[in-house]
Parts: structure tokens; sequence; C-alpha cells
């Protein structure tokens, strides 16, 4: 059971070189580039003042270099946990965008319909929503009242996990935008269960360069 007042933000990590490429990701792993490290640096004194109680981060190291700038702000311990890793893509990994339509075309489409599709063999969404929500879930629990867990992620896996703890229909998972780089999206406990409190927030609007565009 979570207790009153907790509180969940949901942090994608820092700029990577493939994001610059528009490359798809997914589960490879890729380093934050400077400006990455730069944008954690600047996220995590932010973060920081939301007094948080815990860290459990992807262990990627796009994800986990950036969830060490607030650790070292914090003196908390970092989980990492490898089901809070990006959405495995399989052939779509290591493409452009642009290579992906001009190869895999039909089934970009399909996925930007919300029909249920397998990335270049690899997984659903939904089942990216399987493995990381439950995670989150867990480390919720632990919370104290009206804590605050920070969870450092992916993208992908963030949308996804979103739509799950608000029981969105898959389908509409979609309607929640992309997250830029370093910037987060926050849920709180609504009387019927989670409620999204702020999306795609940091500073100023900034580009979405991610596997989910």
């Amino acid at each position: 059971m979570i207790n009153r007042g907790c509180r969940i933000i949901l942090w994608r990590h820092g700029q990577t070189a493939w994001n610059l490429e528009r490359r798809f990701q997914g589960s490879t792993d890729i380093e934050l580039t400077d400006t990455g490290v730069s944008q954690a640096r600047r996220a995590a004194r932010l973060l920081a003042s939301l007094k948080p109680d815990a860290i459990v981060a992807s262990d990627l190291k796009r994800a986990a270099a950036t969830a060490a700038e607030l650790a070292g702000i914090t003196g908390l311990d970092v989980t990492h946990e490898q089901g809070l890793q990006e959405t495995y893509a399989g052939e779509w990994q290591g493409l452009t965008h642009d290579e992906i339509i001009t190869r895999f075309g039909d089934q970009y489409a399909a996925w930007k319909r919300g029909e249920s599709v397998r990335r270049g063999g690899g997984e659903l969404e939904t089942e990216v929503a399987d493995r990381a929500a439950p995670i989150v879930l867990s480390h919720a629990e632990k919370l104290p009242e009206n804590g605050t867990l920070v969870v450092v992620s992916h993208g992908g896996t963030i949308r996804t996990t979103i739509g799950r703890l608000l029981g969105l229909d898959s389908l509409h998972w979609e309607g929640l935008g992309g997250l830029s780089n370093c910037c987060w999206s926050a849920l709180g406990q609504g009387a019927r269960g989670w409620r999204l409190l702020e999306h795609n927030a940091g500073t100023l609007p900034e580009p979405v360069l991610g596997d989910d565009d």
C-alpha cells in the first residue's frame, strides 16, 4: 500500500549523440554528451529542491549518469533496475528516423495509428508497461507519508508507465507528448488513484529528440 500524499517524478535522461542524430536508441547503451551531463546537473539542482526520499533508475549508462547527478546533491543511493530500460526495438535500433520510415514505413504508420506493433520485432508498448510500472509502484510503496520518488528512465518507458498508472487504454498513450531531454513528469495521488500533476516540466520548451517521437 502506498502512503498518503506520495509523489512520483519520472525524469528522462540527458542528451545523447544518438538523440541529436534522431537515431533510435532503444536498449542500446549510449552515453550522455557533454551537453547531456550539463542538462542533468542543472535539472538535478531543481529536483533536489523537492527533497526526494528515493531514486531509482534504468541501468543503461545515459539514465544511470543522469541519476548520479541527483544522488551527488542529495546523498541518496540510486537503485538500478533493468526493467526501467527503454523499449527494445530489434531492427529499428541504431537506425535514424528517416531510415526507419524508409525500411519499415508500414510498421511505423501502424504504430502511429495506435496499433499493437512489435517495432523491429521488439517489445510491445504494453509489455514495456508490464515490466516498468510494477517496479515504480514497488518503490513508491516504500515511501513515507508525503514522500517523493524520482524515477530516471527513458522517453518511451516513461510514457507507457504514466499511461498504465493513470489507467489509460494503451490506444491513448500517444496522447501523452514525448519528454525533452532531462525534463520530467510528476504524478500524485488523487481520490481515485494516480493523477498527472506536471508533464514535460523543466524550464523553457525544448525539442523532443527521442525514440517515442
